[in-house]
């Protein structure tokens, strides 16, 4: 099943202590490209998480943003520092014994200073946070890849109705070549007759068609239209097999399909097969940015 490396997915879990929504954009990209954005305090589980999406992604730029809304506080702690307490108790007891003062240094005074007490993330139970996290991303990945899987066989409708096209106008220039050397031949008694008049007659037939021989083995395209049609054929096979096919095979084989089109017009010098390539080099293209968009 083709599959287009463009798509978002969505999706909420809760476990009853925490709400997590997961989101993920995936764009086109040469490589598999990962990047996630959630709270530092679940940065633990990271890799995991890249780990997760890569299981179903070959190819693609992805954007994964997780957010956490917590729905009891056992998910935090009051930590004391008495470091800093103390810290704080000896710069005080200097300053009092240095100015004379009489004030008393007091629990409340202790207390208020910053960071000595305060609420951190209570983040023990990764193994249990991890699987609310999975649980999230996991229902994301699967709507990205449900959207992906929609856009492909839009994709795959596309081109295999372009590569219709094209078999059917290579086709047409396989029955138009037969023709281009006997209008060369034509136009070469015609110049010949226009150049040198009745003298025209000293030049034997045998050498007009020996030069036309020449002609029509420089602009024999066969093997180009054979290996052209072969590429479709191949195209095509790939496009529709059960198996996920490869973006990048696909890539290297349009790659080809232009090669062969590119030789065909530089061979034929014939105005109808110029015609004829500049179609199919068109529909290549076309083909070609669809497949740039092809896991």
């Amino acid at each position: 099943m083709i599959k287009s490396m463009t798509g978002f997915g969505r999706s909420e879990y809760s476990d009853g202590k925490r709400n997590v929504t997961a989101e993920i954009r995936s764009v086109n990209h040469r490589y598999c490209d990962i990047t996630v954005k959630m709270p530092r305090r679940y940065s633990f589980a990271e890799e995991k998480l890249k780990a997760l999406v890569k299981a179903s992604a070959q190819r693609g730029k992805m954007e994964l943003s997780i957010n956490v809304e917590n729905l009891t506080e056992s998910d935090n702690v009051v930590q004391l520092n008495l470091m800093a307490a103390r810290q704080y108790y000896d710069n005080l007891k200097l300053l009092k014994d240095e100015f004379g003062l009489k004030d008393e240094i007091n629990l409340r005074m202790l207390a208020s200073m910053p960071d000595v007490m305060k609420s951190v993330p209570d983040v023990e139970d990764e193994e249990e946070l991890y699987k609310a996290l999975a649980a999230a991303v996991q229902g994301a990945v699967d709507k990205l890849n449900e959207m992906r899987a929609v856009e492909g066989r839009k994709l795959a409708e596309d081109i295999l109705m372009r590569g219709d096209l094209i078999r059917s106008k290579v086709q047409e220039i396989e029955n138009r070549a037969p023709m281009v050397a006997q209008v060369y031949t034509e136009k070469l008694r015609s110049r010949i007759k226009d150049l040198l008049g009745d003298a025209a007659a000293g030049i034997s037939e045998e050498r007009i068609l020996l030069e036309a021989a020449v002609f029509a083995d420089k602009s024999n395209i066969t093997e180009e239209l054979v290996r052209l049609d072969s590429h479709i054929l191949q195209l095509n096979s790939i496009i529709s097999q059960s198996s996920q096919p490869d973006g990048k095979k696909l890539d290297f084989l349009v790659q080809e399909m232009n090669r062969e089109a590119n030789t065909i017009g530089s061979k034929a010098n014939d105005l109808e097969i110029t015609n004829a390539v500049l179609f199919l080099k068109s529909e290549i293209e076309k083909i070609r940015e669809q497949v740039q968009n092809i896991e």
